[in-house]
């Protein structure tokens, strides 16, 4: 770990104090727990998220199949069907 310094509101200050003994936790325990929150939630979630953060990512390269007709030449081929 790296240690670090923050600013903080007097409001603040008493408010993780407060929390602090209310749980049993250090201070420093209850800010990185926030810290770790905040950044999960700014994070995508799951495969969907992943795929629409590439979307578009190959849309100008012209060295690709017609995904289209390979498709079609597939589904029309007897080998395609066997194991």
């Amino acid at each position: 770990m790296q240690r670090t310094q923050i600013y903080l509101s007097q409001a603040e200050r008493q408010g993780l104090q407060a929390l602090a003994l209310r749980s049993g936790r250090s201070q420093s325990a209850l800010i990185r727990e926030a810290i770790d929150a905040f950044l999960q939630q700014q994070q995508p979630q799951g495969r969907l998220a992943r795929l629409r953060q590439g979307r578009g990512l190959w849309a100008e390269r012209t060295d690709l199949p017609d995904w289209s007709a390979l498709r079609a030449e597939l589904d029309r081929s007897p080998a395609a069907l066997a194991p």
